[in-house]
């Protein structure tokens, strides 16, 4: 049995990587933490 190389071994890890920081970004600007987060603009309204 061949093994993969490891340029695809590093190339599906960051993928994985970059998968999972897009994720738990996109939980936390529109998931329930959202709703403890402030808006600055709307704090200093003229």
């Amino acid at each position: 049995m061949e093994s993969s190389s490891p340029a695809l071994s590093l190339g599906l890890t960051l993928a994985a990587i970059v998968i999972g920081l897009t994720g738990f970004s996109v939980y936390i600007a529109f998931g329930p933490p959202a709703k403890d987060l402030a808006d600055p603009f709307e704090d200093h309204e003229d």
